[in-house]
């Protein structure tokens, strides 16, 4: 009997309206191609339109609605110029990591064979790293506030928390991934300058490096770190970084892969008591929302991360060479990545190439 899997479909804002529908279409193709398993998608339209009648990006009862879910699948949220990124950030999508403990955000760094990426003398061969960004707590927590506001003594405190619990357990989760993969691992710190939270995040990476003899572990000072993923991205494979460093390293990784509309994210409950989300990084962009230019495969590649989380590898790894070989042939492609052809075209191509594997 095919394996049953419920997806909460979020679209979102902007170009995340456009890419979906690619999204859902090649999902449904793996399916049929497959014959393994069976998806049910319900689809929510909350968002900037939500916000802008009610007052709340989501209902006040999203949580509840989602949590028996086996994953969700989402677009891009943000209208700036009407809604700051701040109430999109704390009233959107950190409720859905925190609330369903999201705590390891997964962004795989790869430069796909045919295109040119950022870095002149770079190629496929040399940048194909993964960020494992602790995605629930540090400096996202929340804590802290503002006092006299408006006047010259005004006062605003932003509190980093790190706990033992969400610090070990994105590093073993680190440690387990560099293990299938090439048995390296490079932690990001600041304890030069951090003397309480990154001192912490050091000795528990001590620690937690200690069960792990068969991996080469080091740990590099963030700013240091990111001048590596330039100049030396190849000496890289598993990189671990507290929620902060971890999304400015994970968008420096992205830049490198040739255009963020190819970078897909997963932020992920592995306990698998919660859903977890799968997403495009790329955001909103309303730069171009309704011109039908954007670029889908980071949404098609967020499918194939969801498939393989749920245990549908075969259907991931078609997914994926069905967007390699597009790539490759390099004759549809969208304007980001140097090409004319539209969302649906490309969508289109992909799925092709998956129907001849």
């Amino acid at each position: 009997m095919a394996n049953q899997y419920r997806i909460a479909v979020l679209p979102g804002d902007g170009i995340g309206k456009e890419v979906m529908p690619e999204g859902l279409r090649i999902l449904r193709m793996v399916e049929r191609k497959t014959g393994a398993f069976h998806m049910m998608f319900d689809i929510y339209p909350w968002g900037s339109d939500t916000y802008l009648g009610t007052g709340r990006m989501m209902p006040e009862d999203a949580l509840k609605i989602l949590t028996d879910y086996d994953a969700i699948y989402f677009g891009a949220v943000g209208l700036p110029g009407k809604i700051p990124d701040h109430i999109t950030l704390w009233e959107f999508i950190l409720p859905l990591r925190q609330g369903f403990d999201q705590y390891i955000n997964y962004r795989p760094t790869r430069l796909l064979p045919g295109l040119r990426g950022s870095l002149r003398d770079k190629g496929p061969e040399d940048i194909d790293f993964v960020v494992i960004r602790e995605n629930t707590e540090g400096e996202y927590s929340g804590a802290g506030g503002r006092i006299h506001i408006h006047t010259d003594q005004e006062v605003a405190i932003q509190t980093n928390i790190f706990t033992r619990l969400g610090t070990e357990r994105v590093m073993r989760y680190g440690f387990e991934l560099a293990c299938k993969r090439r048995k390296k691992l490079t932690s990001a710190t600041k304890s030069n300058a951090c003397q309480f939270s990154m001192v912490f995040w050091d000795e528990v990476f001590e620690l937690v490096k200690s069960n792990y003899p068969e991996v080469q572990a080091e740990k590099w000072h963030i700013d240091a770190l990111a001048a590596r993923f330039v100049t030396n991205p190849e000496t890289l494979d598993v990189v671990v970084a507290s929620n902060l460093f971890g999304d400015i390293l994970s968008d420096l990784g992205g830049a490198l892969q040739g255009s963020l509309g190819l970078v897909p994210s997963a932020n992920l409950n592995p306990e698998k008591k919660y859903p977890s989300l799968f997403e495009p990084v790329h955001g909103s962009a309303p730069d171009i929302a309704g011109k039908k230019i954007a670029n889908p495969i980071a949404m098609i590649w967020a499918g194939s991360l969801m498939l393989d989380f749920l245990g549908e590898a075969e259907a991931a790894n078609l997914v994926m060479r069905g967007i390699e070989t597009t790539i490759l042939q390099g004759k549809v492609l969208t304007p980001d990545l140097g090409g004319k052809a539209s969302t649906a075209q490309v969508g289109q191509v992909i799925y092709e190439q998956i129907e001849q594997l």
